[in-house]
Formats: structure tokens, sequence, C-alpha cells
């Protein structure tokens, strides 16, 4: 990766006493349950429906969710490695120094949540919601964000690297100082003034050229 794309640095999950210890689910979550320290793996979390649910020091590695809710979720040093979050309700959830790696998130809700010292790595997050999210010190590295919404989300030392935003909507999202120059563009739903101080190669302007008026000679 070039040294231009890591400008925005984040701090890591503190995970190290943890990798080991084996964590279980053997009973359904309920509201306001909380966990802290170990391994979820191999598993499939399913039919599960419960708010302000709190994970503290876990690593969730190659589990599925299906059909769950956990809103207002509270993740603090938590990694997800090769998991499939599709569709999963994470909606007003609080995230802090939180790693997706190579994660499935196709339609993930964090719509109204706080995200600081994220990272999201080769992820696969189409149509994934973060509409009025707050986002500060996030890393998108990698990843499949096409569809996704970002709606009026706050954008404060955030990074797109290597990501494909076609079709996103980032409407009233400013991105200022936002570098999407490595990123795929087509069809990004943005208005001019939500473009301004945003960072793009010449060639790229041409994805926005409809927004100003402009028509492009072939």
């Amino acid at each position: 990766m070039d040294d231009k794309n890591l400008h925005c640095k984040i701090l890591p999950p503190n995970l190290l006493q943890w990798e080991q210890d084996i964590l279980r689910l053997d009973k359904a979550i309920q509201t306001e349950d909380s966990f802290s320290g170990g391994i979820i793996s191999n598993c499939l979390i399913e039919n599960q429906k419960a708010d302000h649910v709190a994970f503290k020091q876990i690593i969730f590695k190659n589990v599925t969710f299906i059909e769950v809710s956990f809103k207002y979720i509270d993740l603090t040093d938590v990694r997800f490695e090769n998991c499939d979050l599709s569709n999963l309700d994470l909606s007003e959830s609080v995230l802090h120094r939180v790693e997706m790696i190579n994660c499935k998130m196709v339609g993930t809700n964090m719509s109204e949540s706080t995200l600081r010292n994220v990272l999201f790595e080769n992820c696969n997050g189409s149509y994934a919601l973060f509409r009025f999210s707050d986002f500060k010190q996030v890393n998108f590295n990698n990843s499949l964000l096409r569809s996704a919404d970002f709606y009026k989300s706050k954008f404060v030392k955030v990074s797109f690297n290597d990501s494909n935003l076609q079709q996103a909507g980032m409407t009233g999202a400013k991105l200022k100082g936002i570098d999407l120059s490595s990123c795929e563009l087509d069809g990004l739903g943005v208005t001019v003034e939500d473009l301004a101080g945003c960072i793009v190669y010449p060639e790229q302007v041409i994805s926005f050229a409809k927004l100003i008026g402009l028509i492009i000679k072939t």
C-alpha cells in the first residue's frame, strides 16, 4: 500500500492477552448482557434480538450472524475475522478500537453509530448503511462499498483506500480533505457542495461532470 494511504493512524484493539481463551455463547443473548475477554469462533449466531449488549476484548472468528439485531451495541477492543455480518442490525452502536478483517457486511446496518479507531480491511460492505454516523480515525482499505449509504455522515480523519464506492451515497457527508484518488467512484451520489476540498485524480473528475452540468465530448 502506498505511504500516502497511511495518513489516518488508528489505534488497534487491545487483544494480546485474550488470543487463546475460548468463549462460548450457550444461551440466548439478553438486553444489557456483557461479554469480555475471549475468542468466539466457528459458530452461528441466529435469531437473536437484544439491545445495549457490550463486547470488550473479544475476537470473533469465522462467525455467521443470521436474523440478529444488536441495536445500541458497545464494541470495545474487538476484532471480527472472516465473519458474515450481512443484514446484521448494529444501528446506533458505539465502536472503539475495532477491526473488521475479510468480513462480509452486505446490508449491515450501522446507521447513527459512533466509530472511533475502526479498520475495515478487505470487506464486502455493499448496501451497508452508515447513515448519520460519526466517523473519526477510520480506515476503509481494499473494500467493496458499492451502493453503501453514508448519507449525512460526519468524517474526521477518515480514509478510503483502494475501495469500490460505485453508486455509494454520500449526500450531505462533507468530503473536504478526504482522499478518494485510489477508489472507484462511478455513480457516487454527492452534491457539488459535498465535494469541496475532496482529493481525486484528474481522470476521476469525469465521474462528477453531471453534477456541474458539463457535457463531455467523446
